[in-house]
């Protein structure tokens, strides 16, 4: 620690850190406009200056070190002035030059209520300028259909640039020309690539860049803003939601240092306008092959009708990927009770039990574990599109030093540089038994991690190549006591919840498979499962949110709560309890899925023992207590389960693995329902064509 006084006060520090964090450390306040927490220093923007006593002029904090510092001619602790008279001149000298080419339309200016130019200018600036030459004009750029520019605001702070090249690994943005030429363009303004652009516009500080589908739609005062958790993938994302009266108007990170750090990925930030679209919003009835709308009372007694006349040996329930913890735990009592075994929330049917132990389908080591392997083996998987944050923090971990990544699958841009080692089980079969050189580095990593994605588990031989990825983290040493390196990698929000609940078929139940195919079932209650059609000849109930496929194939139609309507539990990718909260409330006659649920079970005559969410939630917590842990990921016996996983046995077929999430925008039916998001994917299938080419 190296000590070094800030105003007066005196503080330690480590010398490795800048004089804008000791400032910080301190208490002392300093303005900064290029500087990011995550990014690397550019020392561009020069707004942090203070001054250091023993130097000529004002040194920019963020990029010089305390260690660069030199004591007094005593020796005496290097002193810095965050509020000197040098250093409020400094200051506003800077924030004269950063206006000289603004255009100062903050009236008109999508940034303004959460600009930080705007901010700083009124805490640290002068009310006049000096310069009264012409403004410069920069035309403006196409760079895609989420963010828009309005490069006469650029100060040249370069944190898009940086965040794309260090974070997202897509350099799609750069800077060309020198002095006042100087932009910040695509260079061919094409549209951006990565997933994660939406990002860009949050780190704008000036408002150059800005989310095009909110333009001009709201300012932020106008928004309640609620905290809650992303659904569109496994990660579980902190989401802030900010609504105006019913209407969710935008969606923005949260800060959440082991999951997303305070990214989101662009589906997440961009779905807000298919919560509005092809919602259902009435219960609808199927009559002479066509659905009208109904009461709630007329839909209930058609399902009654149904479901008392047939033997509970022909009726099934399947779970959707959007479903929360509640309205899961409410399906599987309502059914129980019925005597109904026919049960599953695999939608894709990768070869996943919840009995062989709570290891064998969470991410063993968590999302921020990942910054400590040495070497990861990626099977079936490919986590920049099944999720994004994930990736991110790989490519993070690859940043920090050397990495070793391989990949069993399909070739992909992982972001990060990585050995592709073949296309299906074989490969797998050649690391285990040491005949590729690849093997050769996951034996000597200290801290090796294995990652199966669903792609390669939802196959007919999905269990056996599950025992030989166990078999081969066993065999490397990926499984100690101290270190739980094996991991499947969960793209849908609802699996590890319904897992935990043991929402799979029972004795003599039938697994999503038989419950989808027709002639096997009279009854089958689909709870917003919509990737995958049910055939016909069933009765099919559906619950759910959107008119997608489910609610195409449904007789009778329910109309459930969106994420952002209801506060439900929900248990991300590495087993980490989370809950999102109403941000506003369902349209029309829609209600929280639990509550139809139980409002089903009087006049199924099946009454559940619980009237409201707390007695629901009290009931949950006494049959599976993890839940109760909020942000926290209850302990599995890793060891254990991978041992178990080992002996599984079955011998792989030689097919390929394929893509679990072939479309990353249209992945779910609050995705499929956004315009937005649709444009995007027409996009990013372009761009396939093109890089196939």
């Amino acid at each position: 620690m190296t000590k070094i006084v800030v105003d007066g006060t005196e503080v330690d520090v480590p010398a490795e850190y800048t004089l804008l964090q000791a400032c910080e450390a301190a208490g002392a306040e300093i303005p900064r406009f290029c500087f990011h927490e995550r990014l690397s220093i550019a020392g561009n923007c020069r707004m942090c200056l203070v001054e250091l006593k023993g130097a000529p002029k004002p040194v920019a904090s963020c990029a010089y070190a305390v260690k660069d510092c030199r004591p007094g001619p005593n020796g005496e602790p290097p002193e810095v002035l965050t509020r000197s008279g040098q250093t409020k001149k400094a200051r506003e000298g800077v924030m004269e030059f950063l206006l000289i080419n603004h255009p100062l339309d903050c009236p008109i200016c999508d940034q303004g209520g959460h600009c930080d130019l705007q901010d700083q200018a009124m805490a640290y600036g002068v009310d006049s300028t000096r310069y009264g030459e012409n403004k410069r004009a920069v035309e403006e750029k196409y760079i895609g259909p989420l963010v828009r520019t309005a490069m006469n605001r650029c100060i040249h702070c370069t944190r898009c640039v940086r965040f794309l090249a260090e974070v997202a690994g897509v350099p799609d943005l750069g800077a060309i020309g020198r002095g006042e030429d100087m932009e910040i363009t695509s260079y061919l303004e094409s549209a951006m690539g990565s997933e994660l652009q939406g990002n860009v516009a949050d780190l704008c500080p000036v408002g150059a860049l800005v989310h095009k589908p909110q333009s001009y739609e709201v300012r932020p005062w106008e928004l309640s803003k609620t905290e809650s958790v992303d659904v569109m993938d496994a990660v579980g994302c902190a989401i802030r939601v900010d609504a105006r009266g019913r209407e969710v108007m935008q969606i923005e990170p949260r800060v959440h240092e082991e999951i997303n750090e305070e990214w989101i990925s662009d589906k997440t930030r961009h779905a807000v306008d298919g919560l509005r679209t092809q919602r259902l919003d009435r219960p609808y009835l199927r009559e002479n092959g066509r659905l009208r709308p109904a009461s709630w009372g007329e839909a209930f007694a058609a399902i009654a009708a149904k479901v008392k006349g047939t033997d509970p040996k022909r009726i099934g329930a399947v779970v959707g990927d959007l479903a929360g913890v509640e309205e899961i735990y409410a399906l599987k009592a309502l059914m129980t009770s019925l005597g109904v075994t026919s049960l599953d929330c695999r939608q894709t049917g990768e070869a996943i039990d919840p009995a062989w132990g709570r290891a064998a389908y969470t991410l063993g080591t968590g999302i921020a574990g990942i910054e400590e392997a040495d070497a990861i083996l990626l099977i079936g998987t490919n986590p920049r599109l099944e999720a994004s944050l994930l990736n991110v923090r790989i490519r993070k971990r690859w940043r920090m030093g050397p990495l070793a990544v391989g990949l069993i699958g399909e070739p992909v841009d992982l972001t990060y540089p990585h050995t592709y080692l073949g296309a299906g089980p074989e490969t797998l079969a050649d690391l285990a038994s040491g005949q590729h050189s690849f093997a050769e580095a996951l034996k000597a990593a200290s801290r090796p991690l294995v990652i199966i994605g669903t792609g390669a588990l939802a196959r007919p031989d999905g269990a056996a190549i599950l025992a030989a990825a166990a078999k081969l983290a066993r065999d490397i040493g990926a499984v100690t006591p101290e270190w739980s390196g094996f991991g499947v990698l969960q793209t849908a929000a609802a699996r590890v919840g319904a897992l935990d609940l043991g929402f799979v078929p029972g004795e003599g139940g039938l697994d999503f498979a038989g419950i989808a195919k027709g002639g096997n079932l009279d009854v089958v209650y689909n709870l917003g499962a919509d990737e995958v059609a049910l055939d016909p000849g069933a009765f099919v109930i559906y619950q759910g949110t959107h008119g997608d496929q489910g609610a195409t194939r449904a007789d009778v139609i329910l109309p459930g709560a969106a994420y952002t309507e209801k506060s439900a539990t929900y248990v991300n990718l590495e087993g980490r309890v989370q809950t999102t909260n109403r941000a506003g409330f369902p349209p029309g006659d829609a209600r929280e899925d639990w509550a139809i649920l139980r409002a089903l079970s009087d006049v199924l005559g099946k009454r559940l023992a619980f009237d409201s969410l707390g007695a629901l939630r009290r009931a949950l917590y006494a049959e599976h207590p993890h839940f109760a842990a909020l942000d926290a990921i209850a302990p599995s016996d890793a060891v254990a389960t991978v041992e178990t996983l080992s002996g599984l046995g079955g011998e792989p077929t030689r097919t390929a693995f394929s893509a679990a999430v072939p479309d990353f925008y249209l992945s779910n039916a609050i995705a499929r329902a956004s315009r937005v998001l649709a444009e995007c994917s027409s996009l990013a299938r372009v761009r396939g064509l093109e890089a196939a080419e």
